[in-house]
């Protein structure tokens, strides 16, 4: 497929994509007046980097972590590395879980005001 089409179907843009290609994240094939090509499994691909992306990862991590998707084979120094990173994000959702229950909290409370027809007592922007 061409990379109109791997946008297309990844919802990447092809600035983006193209990146992943400077980043040799993705390697295309060229046809003889240089449009890129890519195989089918690279819809999968993309969406793994834009996981990994959002898990914090950077393209140096990236690039070596693919070739261990492919044949399950990883060093000590990446596992580790990637422990690290779990361990990052793990700390990520233990934070947004306490702020959700603040948050529930909150809503709670005011919902309460609401039902006792009493105003909130909040702060007002002009």
């Amino acid at each position: 497929m061409r990379i109109g089409e791997l946008a297309a179907r990844t919802g990447v843009s092809v600035r983006a994509l193209r990146y992943y290609e400077e980043q040799e994240l993705l390697a295309p094939e060229r046809s003889p007046s240089g449009q890129r090509h890519y195989r089918d499994g690279a819809v999968d691909q993309v969406l793994l980097i834009q996981q990994l992306y959002a898990a914090g990862l950077s393209s140096r991590a990236i690039v070596e972590l693919l070739p261990c998707v492919v044949d399950g084979n990883a060093t000590p120094a990446l596992v580790a590395r990637l422990e690290d990173q779990r361990g990052r994000i793990d700390g990520q959702i233990a934070a947004l879980l306490s702020i959700r229950e603040r948050l529930n909290s909150v809503i709670a409370g005011a919902s309460s005001n609401l039902r006792t027809g009493r105003p909130c007592r909040g702060r007002t922007t002009a």
